[in-house]
């Protein structure tokens, strides 16, 4: 049996560290892609044996590794995310010189059906943000902890459509102040400026000195100008606020004021580039500031906006009255 860097284990190993190094990919991407990658790995150590060559692994190998996914209930949702991490692989396989072909390429992605998020409306999410500058109710636990802190998490959220992981990634020095922006690093560590909204800007204002406040009492000062610009309620370890902590607080709000239940961290964000989109704001300069690589990505929240297309034809088109 073989356990050096040719064997399957071994160039599935290579692949993940050159992510995580290289590539400077997220924790939960590693993650993501070990999952598939070593699941493909053991699946072609049991059918074609641990002794056999890399390049002997065909496209027909990675279909009937699908129909597996499959048979053990997964859906087509999953089956595309494990070939999507299988291509990634073999592309960098074929950059190594380990193959000489991508195998891959030439199987098809399994069609999905189309799932587009439930976005709240523009008067929901702006009735969430007024509620929150008003004195917070007793009963409202967790979400009410601390008031200042939580309205920023939201504006920033859904004003300046950043990521869950993007907000608690950010420290104080990432709020540009004389540019009016945000510098927000996004996946794969590309950096982006994201406008800072006025709404924002004076939520932060309300909240950075209060957040002084608490870190100079637990004997943090130091961490007042460097440290996380969202820190967690207690002042605990480095301070900062965990993506988990950000969508309690975000569902335990939205709950309590009336928005449906499925509604996290991530639906501000689409609710940030539909409600732009609606408004009027160019496709490109959406894409920009979520920090999509593809535009085939930003264009899904035309999608989302098909009520929106359907009422202005019917309020304009001669021919629809």
């Amino acid at each position: 049996m073989r356990t050096d860097s040719f064997s399957f284990d071994g160039l599935a190993d290579g692949f993940l560290a050159m992510l995580a190094n290289e590539r400077g990919a997220s924790e939960h991407t590693v993650r993501a892609y070990a999952r598939e990658v070593r699941g493909f790995a053991a699946y072609l150590n049991e059918t074609l044996g641990k002794d056999a060559r890399i390049d002997a692994v065909e496209h027909l190998h990675i279909r009937a590794y699908l129909g597996v996914l499959y048979e053990r209930g997964l859906t087509k949702a999953s089956a595309a995310r494990a070939l999507a991490a299988i291509r990634s692989w073999f592309k960098w396989l074929a950059k190594e010189g380990k193959v000489a072909q991508n195998p891959a390429l030439l199987v098809s992605t399994p069609k999905r059906p189309l799932h587009l998020p439930r976005v709240p409306s523009m008067e929901e999410v702006n009735r969430v943000l007024d509620s929150l500058e008003k004195p917070a109710k007793r009963d409202e636990a967790e979400a009410a902890a601390w008031p200042e802190r939580d309205r920023v998490i939201f504006e920033l959220l859904y004003g300046c459509g950043i990521r869950n992981s993007e907000l608690v990634g950010l420290n104080m020095g990432s709020v540009k102040w004389r540019d009016d922006a945000v510098l927000v690093r996004g996946k794969g560590k590309k950096e982006r400026l994201v406008p800072l909204g006025d709404e924002a800007a004076a939520a932060l204002m309300i909240y950075l000195p209060l957040r002084e406040a608490k870190l100079t009492a637990a004997g943090k000062g130091g961490l007042v100008h460097e440290g996380p610009l969202v820190t967690n309620l207690r002042m605990r370890g480095d301070c900062r606020l965990t993506t988990r902590s950000v969508g309690r607080i975000v569902k335990a709000i939205a709950l309590s004021r009336g928005l449906a239940a499925d509604v996290h961290p991530h639906t501000l964000r689409h609710a940030f580039g539909a409600h732009m989109l609606e408004e009027g704001a160019d496709l490109r300069a959406i894409q920009e500031m979520l920090g999509h690589e593809r535009l085939s990505t930003t264009q899904r929240y035309t999608q989302l906006t098909v009520g929106q297309v359907q009422r202005v034809y019917d309020e304009t088109h001669p021919r629809a009255k």
